[in-house]
């Protein structure tokens, strides 16, 4: 950045100034890179007579600089309440939801005044280290005081306060911040500024699911499933040859291993790094296991509906007859995204979701669910012993609490063989209680028993016990250069790359790179935070800029290549904060350049929302930046930006061009994001601001001109 002051008015004009007389300044800027810049203006005054008789007066200049006009449209209140989407329930009248009776009771488990005392609990949980003894007691503590915390978080939103009507939509009714739709006999009698007093409350039931399956833990002896030893394991079993997997010996071996039940009654672990095949040696497995053993029952889980949706979609894509695995999806399941023709608990005729009969459910081969709803399951009273198998996918997305659903209930540790696949060095459960976190909420169980267990352990010499967890080693997914850095930070640089060569090369020509054959880039922008008003998500403009940038370049090549429309999966935007992923949509639909193009399948969304998923851009904003200097607060912090989980999956989904745009100023101060914007400087692939305004470094080239074609 560089700023040039003049004065206007000669020389002779200034010596004869008078008091109350005025002089222009003219303040000239330049930079070759979008951001927001500070700078402090000091003029000092003397008197001629004394020049030891000296004032100063100070003013800040602040620089908005833009690569473009800025194109979004001022929000207001009523505008954004039009992106809400009121969610209806009417059911249909004479139908039953469920026809499967309650056979295990599920309590309410009410939150005990006690609680509330924090200082108490927190003495309390510092003395319970868990153990068997203690292993219902404590979960029951944490998961109370994760209930306190999302109760007190909702009920900062209940309030007494009028409703309106909606100016364009007479039967939206608005409140604030919020929008809800009645029925026609509400609206018939409502008048605008009637007040109403609005109470929000929790939904108890993924609470109370946990906590009856960690009552349920001692019930069904699962003391080797929670804390194995291996003691009770076969040293024996027998293992086939695989010759689908035999180019990969990490994969081979946990099939084989899962197929044998070598682990039972202690859970297999099949340990997943970025793009090494995690699922696929699940649905391998799971392809071994059928084929070989006719009268099994296999229960595979995954803690979100994406997860099990992703599961499923590819146990039928291997090989595997679509009658052999049923899908069970909950009744808040939105109907619209069910594949058609899918052997699912979906009820034709009326197009409504349904739980079925006992009887339905044991039939079925492969049953694949949620871990939440398979509380169902244990409810309905499947036996344990039933399942021979029960596969737990994306485990270390779950909390313990959440993983033991399926556990506690339907599985016996002599006839089931457990096994959890994940990547602790990924995203973990997210939750709303600091406290319950603190104390082991927040660590999966795939985490726990990783870190805890013995078997479970690497040795020095000989590596991780085969028999009880596989570790994957090759990764399918990214260019070398993109992996790098994640693959020396957490998993000691084990990683082998075997990715495509044709699909990871498809950008090193890319005019953009600042050097070919290295297809990344950390862009440095001299952006600021913003807040909304009462809003505490964060978004930078300057960084929307840039991308916006960036993404009318790769326009700009599919046109050359004579590419009309962005393919899925094609590019992903991933950003860690709610308010940047509103800014950056709307960009995409309010600039002159980008809504003309057909963008529909570019995903925009946070770090979680990407986990699992890989495209072959993908680009990262940090958001975080200084504060103005004119803010209260000057302490630099970064939030959750330096969370090394986030940091290892937002890096590691592209396949072909990563592009990081961020302040580094700021990212440098966190040795993980100090390492990597180190690597894309002495690679040649950095490019925007200098890293400290201290530095004599030249700023580097700015980004080519894409607006000409």
């Amino acid at each position: 950045m560089s700023v040039a002051l003049s004065l206007s008015g000669s020389s002779e004009e200034r010596d004869a100034s008078r008091d109350g007389e005025a002089y222009q300044i003219q303040v000239h800027f330049n930079s070759e890179h979008a951001g927001f810049y500070e700078q402090l203006l000091v003029f000092k005054f003397e008197t001629r007579l004394q020049s030891t008789d000296t004032f100063e007066v100070m003013r800040l200049l602040e620089i908005n600089q833009r690569t473009s006009y800025d194109e979004e449209p001022l929000t207001t209140v009523l505008d954004s309440l039009c992106d809400f989407e009121t969610v209806k329930w009417i059911p249909v009248e004479g139908f039953n939801y469920s026809l499967l009776p309650m056979a295990v009771p599920l309590k309410g488990y009410e939150m005990p005044d006690s609680i509330k005392d924090l200082k108490q609990t927190t003495r309390e949980l510092e003395k319970m280290p868990l153990n068997w003894e203690n292993y219902p007691t404590k979960f029951h503590l944490l998961l109370h005081l994760e209930e306190l915390q999302q109760k007190t978080e909702i009920e900062k939103y209940n309030q007494d306060a009028p409703l309106f009507r909606h100016k364009d939509n007479r039967d939206l009714l608005i409140l604030k911040c919020c929008s809800y739709k009645y029925k026609h006999r509400f609206l018939s009698c409502f008048r605008d500024g009637m007040r109403f007093r609005f109470l929000f409350f929790i939904n108890r039931m993924p609470l109370r699911n946990q906590h009856r399956a960690v009552e349920l833990v001692q019930t069904h002896r699962l003391m080797e499933v929670l804390f194995p030893t291996g003691k009770f394991s076969s040293h024996h079993s027998r293992l086939d040859r695989l010759i689908e997997l035999e180019s990969n010996p990490e994969q081979c071996n946990a099939v084989l291993h899962i197929v044998a039940a070598s682990a039972k009654p202690s859970p297999y672990l099949v340990f997943g790094p970025p793009g090494t095949g995690k699922t696929v040696t699940l649905v391998e497995a799971i392809k071994q296991i059928v084929t070989r053993q006719p009268c099994c029952h296999i229960l595979a889980c995954a803690p979100s509906n994406s997860a099990a949706d992703h599961l499923c979609e590819k146990i039928r894509a291997g090989s595997i007859p679509t009658s052999m695995v049923y899908r069970l999806y909950a009744l808040s399941y939105p109907v619209a995204n069910i594949p058609p023709k899918s052997l699912c608990n979906l009820e034709e005729k009326t197009k409504t979701l349904l739980i079925p009969h006992k009887e339905i459910l044991m039939w079925q081969r492969i049953l694949v669910t949620t871990l939440q709803t398979a509380g169902r399951l244990v409810s309905g009273g499947i036996p344990p012993g039933h399942f021979t198998y029960l596969f737990v996918d994306e485990a270390g997305q779950a909390t313990e609490t959440e993983c033991i659903i399926p556990l506690a209930g339907l599985l016996d540790p002599q006839t089931c063989q457990l096994v959890l696949a994940g990547d602790p060095k990924q995203l973990g459960p997210i939750l709303s209680s600091i406290v319950a976190e603190k104390h082991g909420l927040g660590v999966s169980m795939l985490e726990r028993l990783m870190n805890n267990i013995v078997l479970y352990k690497s040795h020095e010499t000989h590596g991780f016990n085969n028999r009880f967890v596989s570790k994957l080693l090759r990764n399918y997914r990214s260019h070398p250069a993109i992996l790098k850095i994640p693959n020396e930070l957490f998993y000691a640089g084990q990683l082998q790359p075997y990715a495509d060569k044709a699909t990871y090369s498809a950008y090193c020509d890319w005019e953009c790179l600042p050097r070919k054959g290295f297809p990344l880039i950390f862009h440095g922008v001299a952006g600021t935070d913003e807040r909304d008003h009462n809003c505490p998500s964060v978004y930078n403009m300057a960084e929307v800029e840039v991308l916006k940038d960036y993404l009318k370049a790769l326009v700009r090549h599919f046109r050359k290549k004579g590419v009309t429309k962005i393919e899925p999966n094609e590019i992903g935007i991933i950003t860690p904060y709610t308010k940047q992923v509103e800014k950056i949509k709307n960009a995409l639909q309010t600039d002159k350049d980008l809504r003309q193009e057909n963008l529909e399948n570019i995903m925009v969304g946070s770090v979680e929302k990407f986990q699992g998923k890989e495209c072959k851009v993908i680009l990262v904003s940090t958001v975080r930046s200084y504060p103005k200097l004119t803010a209260h607060k000057q302490q630099v912090t970064i939030g959750f930006v330096d969370n090394e989980k986030r940091f290892n999956v937002a890096l590691t989904r592209a396949q072909a061009l990563l592009i990081v745009v961020g302040d580094p100023r700021v990212l440098k101060t966190e040795p993980i994001w100090n390492k990597f914007i180190h690597y894309c400087s002495e690679e040649g692939g950095y490019r925007g601001i200098a890293v400290s305004d201290g530095e004599e470094e030249e700023e580097e080239d700015p980004l080519p001109n894409v607006h000409s074609e």
